[in-house]
């Protein structure tokens, strides 16, 4: 199997993203650049407007009234939130066209929007400036497992082989040499996409000790929660939880239930804005 970067590098070239949200980049590069030009772009996309208009009227945000208009959503959610979603509509657009057979692709879009929504949830109980950028690394966390099921399908559906003893990051270092999230990080990265987003990703299953970062520690608990969340049948509830995850942050285990009891809400809508198999309904 190859390295990391060689499958990032192959993977950047079979998987582009939409021109849309390569120029959203340059324009959020600018400082030059005006709310108007941001706009302009999302506008210029019939696809990613109607994206950008679904998520800002979606159980991600309850905003009293309807949003009709990109400007209004701009101003309302924020120009760097819109690019964050944007480049979330975009990564998932990417892979489109991914077959099924080999994986449960709802179960990954499950696990995907669960620790996106779990990340962005606690990312605001800790007021964090910028948490829809940790829904979007939680949303992309495991995207490295699209990439093996489209270069190497036999090594990822020995990977789905993951048990009560086993976890799912443990059998992917076994049998590819690297987990599905180092491969997602190091694809993010040769996108071109700012190191803030791939960044928490490089360090997510490493939680014997507490991490060092903001963004590292949320995206560790989000994706610890997520993961028995979605597999109950495998993992009890806190099952993968170590101590120091949640009380690095002060968080108790009220707060947690209320994070599972809030995202387990939103999860069906949300999954549906960006799980691609879900783009022909609309």
């Amino acid at each position: 199997m190859k390295s990391v970067s060689e499958l990032a590098s192959q993977a950047s070239e079979i998987f582009v993203l939409p021109d849309a949200v390569t120029r959203l980049k340059a324009c959020m590069d600018d400082s030059a650049a005006s709310i108007d030009d941001i706009g302009e772009i999302i506008a210029f996309d019939p696809g990613l407007t109607a994206q950008l208009l679904k998520v800002a009227n979606s159980a991600l945000y309850k905003f009293p009234n309807k949003i009709e208009t990109i400007s209004k959503a701009l101003q309302v959610i924020g120009t760097r939130a819109a690019y964050d979603l944007a480049l979330a509509y975009g990564i998932s657009h990417a892979f489109k066209d991914v077959e099924a057979k080999i994986i449960d692709l709802d179960r990954f879009w499950e696990q995907s929007v669960s620790c996106g929504l779990l990340a962005k949830y606690l990312a605001e109980r800790k007021r964090h400036k910028e948490a829809e950028r940790l829904f979007v690394a939680g949303l992309l966390h495991n995207i490295g497992e699209l990439v093996i099921v489209s270069v190497y399908p036999n090594e990822a559906q020995r990977c789905t082989a993951y048990n009560a003893r086993v976890k799912p990051a443990e059998l992917q270092a076994a049998i590819c040499g690297f987990t599905y999230a180092d491969l997602s990080a190091a694809l993010i990265k040769e996108w071109g996409i700012p190191e803030a987003v791939y960044k928490p990703l490089e360090t997510i299953h490493n939680t014997t000790e507490p991490a060092e970062g903001l963004d590292e520690q949320l995206i560790q608990l989000a994706y610890v929660l997520a993961l028995d969340n979605v597999n109950p049948e495998l993992y009890p509830s806190y099952n993968n939880l170590k101590p120091h995850l949640h009380e690095v942050l002060g968080f108790e285990h009220e707060d947690l239930e209320d994070a599972l009891d809030i995202t387990n809400l939103q999860c069906l809508s949300v999954i549906s804005l960006f799980n691609p198999g879900a783009f022909m309904l609309y």
